[in-house]
């Protein structure tokens, strides 16, 4: 996969956060994902959260796992550390790099095929173990690499791109992670960024696994079967000379609504989503109270969006594991190997 660098040439009067850095300096290369697919707005919150918080881009640590979602963290701090890894298996990759360098800013992006399904074991033990990291679920309910499927966090009765009715009911990763014990659950919609950047600047402040579960549109499974317009109905009428997509140009879908009010927003196959936004006397400190009205809303077929849930008193992996204070990579090689004698001892313990 190749990817087009942008072009390193800023404009002379770009604000400048603490570091000096503009949010130039936050960008990555170009995006390949589809004009106007809601992962490219959440990359831009990510972006100015990284700028807003002066998080300096040696310090940051991106990861993924496959998926549209997983191609993400090539467009946001070109300067970072990152790494790919397989389908569903990124929550064990940034448990063993954290454990290693507790200083640095774990963010991993994944999508709700890469968590939910393959990787949903994975995921509970990240939450489990209180990975000091930012979790952003980018969920748009279909595989968006292989053609549309449901994934587990399709909605009951949603219909696929080819008029499939789902009919299993989904996942939810908030409703999940709370029940786990997560320290910090949200959700947002991708083209919320007024309320999206704030959750991710939080986050990236919040000691343990922080959890933001955006909703985010996929542009190019609207089109259902039945339509003579549709890719399918395209295909099976022409003659093929060469296996190529066309992705219409979309606009992005952004929205701005007051807390305590509640918007229907409508996506571009013209079904809707019905936001809610919780309001200034809500209290995200009680996780019965939280997961409650999650549930409620979710009768009258609404997300509850914001800060949902956090516990600043968790105990995170490095104080449960009791390691050290010096990061492992940097620890003399003595200590890192004390000898046959207290390795024997060690696996003593566990026989």
């Amino acid at each position: 996969m190749s990817f087009i660098a942008k072009p390193r040439v800023h404009h002379p009067e770009l604000p400048k956060n603490a570091l000096g850095l503009t949010r130039r300096d936050y960008e990555g290369a170009n995006s390949t994902l589809c004009a106007g697919c809601g992962h490219d707005s959440i990359t831009a919150a990510i972006v100015e959260a990284c700028w807003a918080n002066s998080v300096a881009p040696q310090d940051v640590v991106k990861l993924s796992g496959i998926g549209c979602s997983s191609k993400t963290t090539a467009y946001f701090v070109g300067g970072a550390h990152g790494f790919n890894s397989v389908h569903g298996r990124m929550p064990s990759v940034a448990t063993g790099a954290n454990a290693a360098n507790r200083r640095l800013h774990y963010i991993g992006v994944s999508g709700d095929g890469d968590s939910l399904s393959i990787g949903l074991g994975q995921f509970c033990h990240a939450i489990r173990r209180n990975v000091n990291m930012v979790y952003l679920l980018e969920n748009n309910g279909v595989y968006g690499l292989t053609k549309g499927q449901f994934s587990a966090s399709a909605d009951v009765g949603s219909t696929a791109k080819k008029g499939e009715v789902n009919e299993q009911p989904p996942i939810d990763p908030v409703q999940l992670a709370l029940t786990l014990g997560a320290g910090f659950v949200a959700r947002s919609f991708s083209g919320d960024k007024a309320q999206l950047v704030p959750l991710i600047q939080a986050a990236l402040h919040h000691r343990g696994f922080a959890l933001i579960d955006v909703l985010s549109p996929c542009v190019t499974f609207n089109d259902h079967e039945g339509s003579t317009r549709s890719y399918a109905y395209s295909r099976e009428h022409y003659e093929e000379a060469v296996h190529a997509d066309f992705v219409p140009r979309v606009p992005e879908i952004a929205v701005d609504y007051a807390p305590g009010s509640t918007l229907p927003v409508t996506l571009h196959d013209g079904s809707q989503v019905v936001l809610h936004k919780v309001d200034a006397a809500y209290d995200p400190t009680d996780r019965s109270a939280a997961l409650a009205r999650i549930v409620e809303k979710q009768k009258h077929q609404e997300y509850l969006t914001g800060l949902l849930y956090i516990s600043p008193e968790q105990v995170e992996l490095h104080q449960l594991s009791n390691t050290v204070d010096l990061p492992l990579n940097q620890l003399p090689y003595a200590a890192l190997n004390p000898g046959s004698a207290s390795l024997a001892k060690t696996l003593a313990r566990f026989r």
